[in-house]
C-alpha cells in the first residue's frame, strides 16, 4: 500500500473513528463530522470550478483539476446550467460540465460561491445510505478581451450529498467508515445580481 494512501485512510479513521460494519446509524458527533466533511468537499469543488473556469489556468493543470473534481462525485451525477438569455436548464454529466466550463467563450471568467449551507438534514434511505442537500449561491461573471463585463448572473443551486458506509483493509483487518460523495447539482433559480 502506498504511503500516501495509508495516510489518507488513517486520517479518515481518525476523523470518523473505527466502527464495525454492523453499525448503520450516525451518532450526533459523527453526523457533525460528516457534515463538516461534506461542506469541505463543496468548498473544494468551488475552488476547482474557479480554477477550471479561469482562462489563465494552463490546459494540463485544468485537466488535472477536472480529474480531482470528478472524484468528488457519485458516478452518473449531473450538473445543471442555466442562463438569463434562455428558458430551461441544461444538465450535463460532471466531466462534460467541467470540460464545457473550461471552453467558455469569454476572455475572463469569475465564479464565486457563497452562502454554502445545509438546507435538508441527512435522511437515511432503505439501502443504508444517508442523503442530504447543500444549497449554494453562485455568482458568474464573463468578460470580453477589453475587460468589459459581457454576462453576469446569480444562480441558486442544490447539491445532493450522499453518505455511504465503505470498508477497507488495514493490516489484514477489515475496517468500516463513512464516506461522503456529491451527487446532482440542480439549478433552483437564476437571476440578475
Amino acid at each position: 500500500m502506498k504511503a500516501k494512501t495509508f495516510i489518507i485512510i488513517t486520517l479518515l479513521f481518525v476523523s470518523f473513528g473505527f466502527e464495525s460494519m454492523a453499525q448503520d446509524h450516525i451518532s450526533p458527533a459523527r453526523k457533525q463530522a460528516i457534515d463538516s466533511l461534506a461542506l469541505e468537499k463543496v468548498r473544494d469543488l468551488s475552488k476547482y470550478i474557479t480554477l477550471i473556469g479561469d482562462k489563465e489556468t494552463e490546459f494540463s493543470e485544468a485537466q488535472r483539476v477536472i480529474d480531482r473534481a470528478v472524484e468528488l462525485f457519485m458516478e452518473g451525477s449531473e450538473v445543471g446550467v442555466s442562463s438569463l438569455f434562455r428558458e430551461g436548464i441544461n444538465y450535463y454529466e460532471v466531466r462534460e460540465y467541467f470540460e464545457r466550463l473550461m471552453r467558455l467563450n469569454y476572455s475572463k471568467v469569475d465564479i464565486e460561491w457563497y452562502k454554502i449551507e445545509y438546507v435538508s438534514d441527512l435522511e437515511r434511505q432503505p439501502d443504508g445510505t444517508y442523503v442530504g442537500v447543500i444549497t449554494i449561491f453562485q455568482k458568474f461573471s464573463g468578460y470580453d478581451q477589453e475587460g468589459g463585463l459581457v454576462y453576469e448572473d446569480v444562480t441558486k443551486k442544490d447539491i445532493t450529498v450522499y453518505v455511504k458506509r465503505k470498508e477497507t483493509q488495514i493490516a489484514g483487518k477489515l475496517i468500516g467508515f463513512w464516506d461522503v460523495l456529491l451527487g446532482d447539482i440542480r439549478v433552483k433559480e437564476t437571476s440578475k445580481e
